[in-house]
C-alpha cells in the first residue's frame, strides 16, 4: 500500500489480515448521465450498506465529479508506495487508440506527466496491476475510443480495433518488455494479480471470447499465458448475431486468493471459482442476474450446453432488474459480493435499452466461504432510477479504506 495512503486508510499489512477488517457500510460509485438524454453532470454516488443504519440501501450523498481535466479516456487508478497515483488510459485525446499511464500527485491530484517513457505508451490499454516484489506490471487492451464509444460493431474486431494482448512492463524502468498475444482471448478487460505480493501469476477476463486466462511467471524470467476457463456461446434467435457470448466484463479474487468471480453481462450470470488451484480452476457457485437470455424477452435460446432452460426474469423488491451482472465489488472478509448492472452508455443503449429508461441497480449476494455457493439478499437493492436528476447509471464499487479490487500489497 502507498506510504502516504496509510494515514488515511486502514493500513493492513497482509491480505489476510484486511479479512480480519470491519464490515463495509458505505460505498462509493460513479454515476454516469452521458448519452442517456439526461442534461445532468456524473456525480459520485455514496450508498449506505450498514444493515444497522435507517438509509440502509439508500444513496445518502451525491457528489458532482463532472471535470475538464483535458486527458483522455481515463480507466484504472492505484496508489504508487511513492503516494503518486496512477491512472490508465484508453485512447488519445482524438479517440484512437493509446495506452498509456497518467501519474497524479497523491496530494494535490495535479498532473505530473505520464509514467510510461515518451513514445513508450501500448497500441491500447484498459486495466492495469502491479506487483514490485517481480518488478512487473501487466496491462490489457479494450479497444480504440473512436470505436467502442459508438457502440459494438463486429467488423471492428475483424479490422484489429479491439484488443487481444496483454502488455508486460518493467515496471522500475517504465518499459515494455513483453507482449503476450492471447490465443482465443479477445478484448482482454479486467487483470488481477494473486493478492499475495509474492505471487507471480493471476487471471484475465477476455470479454468478447469469455473465457479466463491465467498468466504466469516462467522460471526464465519470462511471462506466459494459458485458458483455465471457457464459457461456451449459445446459439439463439432474436438477437443481432446468431450466437450470444457471456461476455465476461469484471473479475476479482477474494483476499484469500481462493476464490475468483466473474460477472458475464451478456448471459446475465455472476459465477464462483475455486483457484486453490490456479490451473485448475472448479465452478463452485452461479446466479442468475437478469441479462439478455431470460424467459419472456426477445431472445430465444436454440442450443445452450450449460442451461436446461432459459433462467427467470430477476424481480427484486418489486422491480424487474434491466441489464446484467457487470461491475462486482467483494466484502474483505468474502462473505458479501455487490454487483451493479451497466457497462457503457453506447453499449448499455444498445443491448439493454431500457437500462437507459430505467437506471441501473445494485444487488448483493451472499457467499458461502466455506463449501462455495451464491445467493441474493432479497431484501437488497439500490434502484438508481429513482435518481433526482433522473435515472442514472452506476458503475464501479469502492470502499473508503481498500477494497479486493484497488490495493496492492508491496
Amino acid at each position: 500500500m502507498a506510504t502516504k495512503c496509510e494515514k488515511c486508510g486502514p493500513g493492513y499489512p497482509t491480505p489476510l489480515e484486511a479479512m480480519k477488517g470491519p464490515r463495509e457500510e458505505i460505498i462509493y460509485l460513479p454515476c454516469i448521465y452521458r448519452n442517456t438524454g439526461t442534461e445532468a453532470p456524473d456525480y459520485l454516488a455514496t450508498v449506505d450498506v450498514d444493515p444497522k443504519s435507517p438509509q440502509y440501501c439508500q444513496v445518502i450523498e451525491p457528489k458532482d465529479i463532472h471535470t475538464k481535466c483535458g486527458l483522455a479516456y481515463l480507466h484504472t487508478s492505484h496508489c504508487l508506495a511513492s503516494g503518486e497515483v496512477m491512472i490508465s488510459t484508453l485512447g488519445d485525446p482524438k479517440g484512437n487508440g493509446k495506452g498509456g499511464f497518467v501519474l497524479l500527485d497523491g496530494e494535490t491530484f495535479e498532473v505530473k506527466g505520464t509514467w510510461e517513457k515518451p513514445g513508450g505508451a501500448a497500441p491500447m490499454g484498459y486495466d492495469f496491476w502491479y506487483q514490485p516484489r517481480h518488478n512487473v506490471m501487466i496491462s490489457t487492451e479494450w479497444g480504440h475510443p473512436n470505436v467502442l464509444r459508438d457502440g459494438f460493431n463486429p467488423a471492428d474486431v475483424e479490422a484489429g480495433l479491439y484488443g487481444s494482448h496483454l502488455h508486460v512492463w518493467d515496471w522500475q524502468r517504465h518499459e515494455i518488455v513483453q507482449t503476450l498475444p492471447l490465443k482465443d482471448g479477445l478484448i482482454p478487460l479486467e487483470i488481477r494479480f494473486l493478492h499475495n505480493p509474492d505471487a507471480a501469476q493471476g487471471f484475465v477476463g477476455c470479454a468478447l471470447s469469455s473465457n479466463i486466462q491465467r498468466f504466469y511467471k516462467n522460471e526464465g524470467g519470462t511471462w506466459s499465458v494459458e485458458k483455465v476457463i471457457q464459457v461456451p456461446p449459445k446459439k439463439v434467435k432474436g438477437w443481432v448475431l446468431p450466437e450470444m457470448p457471456g461476455l465476461i466484463t469484471d473479475i476479482l479474487l477474494s483476499l484469500d486468493d481462493r476464490f475468483l468471480y466473474f460477472s458475464n453481462w451478456l448471459h446475465g450470470d455472476l459465477r464462483q471459482y475455486d483457484v486453490s488451484d490456479p490451473q485448475r480452476p472448479r465452478l463452485t457457485g452461479q446466479i442468475f442476474l437478469g441479462g439478455s437470455i431470460v424467459k419472456g424477452g426477445p431472445v430465444q435460446v436454440l442450443e445452450d450446453q450449460e442451461l436446461n432452460s432459459q433462467p427467470e426474469p430477476l424481480v427484486v423488491k418489486g422491480k424487474c432488474v434491466a441489464g446484467g451482472p457487470q461491475m462486482i465489488q467483494l466484502s474483505l472478509d468474502g462473505k458479501r459480493v455487490y454487483v451493479t448492472t451497466s457497462l457503457y452508455s453506447a453499449w448499455d443503449k444498445q443491448f439493454y435499452p431500457d437500462l437507459i429508461r430505467e437506471g441501473s441497480v445494485m444487488l448483493q449476494i451472499d457467499v458461502d466461504t466455506v463449501k462455495g455457493g451464491l445467493k441474493l439478499n432479497p431484501n437488497f437493492l439500490v434502484d438508481f432510477g429513482k435518481e433526482p436528476l433522473g435515472p442514472a447509471l452506476a458503475h464501479e464499487l469502492r470502499y473508503p479504506g481498500g477494497d479486493c479490487t484497488s490495493d496492492i500489497w508491496i
